[in-house]
C-alpha cells in the first residue's frame, strides 16, 4: 500500500493570484506584481536542479507567464502544476487546512494598524486571567525588531510582549530563562480562550533567549494555539482510516493536534528535514507524512532577506535526492506551499500569491495537472493516492 510525504515549503509562491490586488500590507500597498521566486531569482543566480527537474520552472511559467531566471520550462520529470487559493485571507491555517483538502468558509478576525492595536476589554482580561503585571508592545510589528525594541523592559518587569500582524495572529514574546516557557505558554493557553472569541486564527508563543538587545534569539520552542478546522481534514480521514499520521514541525499546532498520530518538532529546516527522513523510516504501508519548513517564512520572508531565502531553497533542493532515494514504488512525494511571502516586497508580511504543486514517484508518469482552482485539490489527489474516500471540495488530480 502507498504512502504519502507532503513538504510545504512556508510562503514560497510562484506569482500573484489573481485576487492579489485585494489583499495588501495594511497601509494601502496591493500585492498585485507579488512574485517571491521569480523575484528572488531576479536578485540571485539560483540552482534549484531537483525542483526545477520536478517542474518548478515551468509551474512558474504557469502561473506567471515567464520561466525565472536560472530555471528550465521543461521538467524532466514528476507532475506539476499550480495551486490558487479560494480561502479568504493569506494566513498559515487558510492555506494548510485547504491544502489538506478544507478550504476556510468564515473571516478570520484581525487587529488594526492603530496603536494600541488589542482592544482594551482584550488586554485587560488577559492581564486578569494570566495573572501579569502588565503587557508591552500591544502594535503590528516583526517579531525581532518588536523583541529588541521590548525585551529588556521585558525581563525587568516581567511583562511579556504582544504584538499582531496583518496576519489574523496574537503573539506572545517573552526570555525562556527569566520569564519561562511553561509560563509562557500558560499565557498563550489564557489569551487563546479570549482570542478565539474574535475568531483570531491563532495564539503564538515566541519564545526568546538572551540578556540584552543585540543578542536577543528567537528559540525553537515556538508553540501555536490555533482555532480547529471546521470538518474533518486530509489527517482526520487518514488516522479515522487506521493510518499513522506524521506532523513535523509546526503542523500539528496548525491543525490544532486533530488527526495526528505522532508529533515531531524540529528546529530549522535541515533538522525539519532530518526528521521528515526519520518519519519516513517509521511510516507503515498507507502511512501520511507532512511537514512545514517554517524557516522560509519566518527567517528569510518576514525579514525580507532576498538572499538568506535563497541560499534556503538551495539547501533543500540539495537534500531532495536524500528524500527521493528512500522512496518505496508506490510512495507519493508532493511539494507545494501555503501562501506567499516575497522578500523583496514592501512591508513584511504574507503575500497573497498561487503556489507551485510537484508531484513525484516512481510509479508516476511526467506531465502536467495544470493551474488548479483550489489547493483541496492537492489533498483529494493525497487522498486518492493513499486510498482514501473522497472529501466535500475539490477533486483529484492524480
Amino acid at each position: 500500500m502507498p504512502r504519502a510525504i507532503v513538504c510545504i515549503l512556508d510562503s514560497f509562491g510562484i506569482g500573484g493570484a489573481p485576487d492579489a490586488g485585494d489583499y495588501s500590507d495594511g497601509h494601502g500597498h496591493a500585492d498585485i506584481g507579488t512574485d517571491t521566486l521569480g523575484h528572488i531569482a531576479e536578485r540571485y543566480d539560483l540552482h534549484l536542479p531537483n525542483m526545477d527537474a520536478m517542474g518548478l520552472g515551468a509551474a512558474a511559467q504557469l502561473s506567471t507567464g515567464h520561466v525565472p531566471r536560472g530555471l528550465s520550462a521543461t521538467p524532466r520529470g514528476g507532475r506539476w502544476g499550480v495551486g490558487r487559493e479560494v480561502s479568504k485571507g493569506k494566513d498559515t491555517p487558510s492555506g494548510h487546512w485547504e491544502i489538506a483538502g478544507v478550504p476556510v468558509p468564515f473571516d478570520w478576525g484581525y487587529f488594526p494598524q492603530t496603536v494600541p492595536s488589542f482592544p482594551a476589554e482584550l488586554t485587560d482580561a488577559l492581564i486578569r486571567n494570566a495573572k501579569l503585571p502588565g503587557i508591552l508592545g500591544n502594535k503590528h510589528a516583526s517579531g525581532v525588531p518588536v523583541i529588541e525594541e521590548f525585551g529588556e523592559e521585558s525581563i525587568r518587569s516581567g511583562k511579556p510582549i504582544c504584538y499582531t500582524s496583518i496576519d489574523s495572529v496574537f503573539q506572545i514574546a517573552a526570555s525562556e530563562e527569566h520569564f519561562g516557557l511553561q509560563r509562557l505558554y500558560e499565557v498563550c493557553e489564557a489569551a487563546f480562550a479570549l482570542t478565539s472569541k474574535l475568531m483570531i486564527g491563532r495564539v503564538i508563543a515566541r519564545p526568546f533567549t538572551g540578556e540584552t538587545r543585540g543578542n536577543f534569539k528567537r528559540t525553537g520552542n515556538r508553540r501555536d494555539f490555533a482555532i480547529s478546522p471546521p470538518e474533518p481534514t486530509l489527517l482526520d480521514r487518514a488516522k479515522a482510516a487506521g493510518r499513522q499520521v506524521f506532523a513535523i514541525g509546526k503542523i500539528s499546532d496548525i491543525y490544532a493536534g486533530s488527526g495526528v498520530t505522532h508529533k515531531l518538532k524540529a528546529s530549522g529546516n535541515m533538522a525539519l528535514f532530518d526528521r521528515t527522513l526519520e518519519a519516513l523510516e517509521m511510516a507503515r504501508d498507507g502511512d501520511y507524512v507532512m511537514t512545514n519548513f517554517v524557516d522560509f517564512d519566518q527567517e528569510y520572508g518576514h525579514r525580507r532577506d532576498v538572499p538568506g531565502y535563497a541560499r534556503a531553497l538551495e539547501a533543500f533542493d540539495a537534500r531532495l535526492p536524500e528524500l527521493i532515494s528512500r522512496l518505496r514504488d508506490d510512495d507519493l512525494l508532493v511539494l507545494t506551499a501555503d501562501h506567499g511571502n516575497d522578500p523583496s516586497w514592501i512591508g513584511t508580511d504574507h503575500t497573497r500569491e498561487q503556489v507551485p504543486i510537484l508531484c513525484f514517484s516512481p510509479r508516476l508518469t511526467p506531465g502536467t495537472v495544470g493551474l488548479r482552482t483550489t489547493f483541496a485539490d492537492i489533498g483529494e489527489s493525497v487522498a486518492h493516492w493513499l486510498g482514501l474516500a473522497p472529501g466535500r471540495h475539490g477533486r483529484s488530480f492524480l
